[in-house]
């Protein structure tokens, strides 16, 4: 793989990415809002409206942000934690909090992740899953409903791929393009067609075309290898994106289209992009979280703006980021915390720009969070 040289964009870094030869140029980890239990790693519980950088390290990869707790990577396969670790979400063996950054153990093979309600999944890079903090409704999958303070081995397959955490339930992808659930589905969540939880991986249906998927607080959206949209769970607000509040408990069909490309997932509500760059929401809408300069409830997806340079997108519980192809980072929802980053604790309705810089990478898994996390480009 070649060195980082020349001049940076975005554009430039996802055209590497498709063809599989990006360098990785040096990034650092940001971290905004609330702070009571040291969830921002600033070595402190003092909220912040603004991003600052987590430590100096310049080798972040991918990063989670649970209910008051982070987890991350690094590019040499290491896993840390910090903040909320009461049921030993942070799986350093121990309940005690952390304020900054604390590494898991010390291996060097952590691939993805993904933070719920007060628990963690992660997979490893030979294919393995593991779980660890709170599993009161099985959501660790390890066949009881005991709290790991370390990570655990959840059998012992080795063709995980994809995970993604609700409130207290999870959802992942195997290599072969089946999905497959486990923890607490009063909501019908899981996608298993009932609302009875399951302690231990179960298959949702038996089709091998899936490719990634975004669950919410109680809710589940996901795109297709065809690039339609599923979803599936609670659906009081129209989270579900089908023009109705009835829930569901199997994977249905979001309208008839195929240029679904990215999505995310809040507390109650969806943020979509499509492969021609547009941004949709659909959902809860309470504090302006679908960024339609209104605060009214949408149970279909609406198109956010008109603009078709949008990338990347994150929704938390109550409030949404997103990135667009020139590199600017963008936010809009509840900020009573300064969770937007804009310096204040003004909720906002529509999309505004954080700060000028245009070096914004990569964004969090974050459905339970009240606080934000980024990684950009030194």
């Amino acid at each position: 793989m070649p060195s980082y040289s020349g001049v940076w964009t975005l554009q430039a870094q996802m055209q590497a990415e498709a063809a599989g030869n990006w360098p990785k140029p040096p990034v650092g980890l940001f971290s905004w809002g609330k702070n009571n239990y040291g969830q921002l790693g600033l070595g402190n519980v003092v909220y912040r409206s603004s991003p600052v950088q987590v430590g100096a390290l310049t080798t972040w990869s991918q990063i989670a942000g649970g209910n008051q707790f982070t987890i991350a990577t690094k590019t040499d396969g290491t896993l840390w934690s910090w903040g909320y670790n009461g049921y030993g979400t942070l799986g350093l063996g121990n309940t005690v909090y952390r304020s900054s950054p604390v590494q898991v153990g010390l291996l060097t093979t952590w691939y993805e992740v993904a933070a719920g309600n007060s628990f963690t999944v992660a997979v490893k890079t030979n294919g393995t899953l593991w779980g660890w903090g709170r599993n009161s409704f099985g959501n660790l999958s390890l066949g009881d409903t005991v709290s790991r303070s370390s990570p655990v081995q959840v059998g012992a397959l080795t063709t995980w791929y994809g995970v993604a955490a609700g409130a207290n339930f999870a959802i992942a992808i195997k290599t072969d393009g089946t999905m497959w659930s486990w923890g607490k589905n009063n909501n019908g969540q899981l996608g298993l067609g009932d609302v009875v939880y399951r302690s231990s991986p179960v298959q949702v249906g038996a089709l091998t075309t899936w490719y990634k998927v975004a669950s919410g607080g109680y809710f589940n959206v996901a795109i297709k290898t065809d690039g339609t949209l599923w979803s599936w769970g609670q659906n009081n607000a129209g989270q579900l994106g089908l023009g109705d509040v009835v829930l569901r408990s199997s994977p249905v069909q979001v309208g008839a289209l195929t240029t679904w490309y990215q999505l995310a997932a809040g507390n109650g509500h969806t943020i979509a992009t499509k492969t021609d760059g547009t941004l949709w929401g659909w959902g809860v809408n309470n504090d302006g979280e679908l960024g339609l300069n209104d605060v009214a409830n949408r149970s279909s997806p609406v198109q956010v703006g008109a603009l078709t340079t949008w990338y990347q997108t994150a929704g938390a519980a109550d409030h949404t980021f997103a990135t667009k192809t020139d590199g600017t980072l963008w936010s809009w929802g509840e900020n009573n915390t300064g969770k937007l980053g804009l310096g204040d604790v003004v909720n906002r309705s529509s999309p505004v720009q954080i700060g000028a810089l245009t070096t914004w990478l990569t964004l969090p898994k974050m459905p339970m969070s009240n606080f934000s996390l980024s990684i950009r480009k030194l």
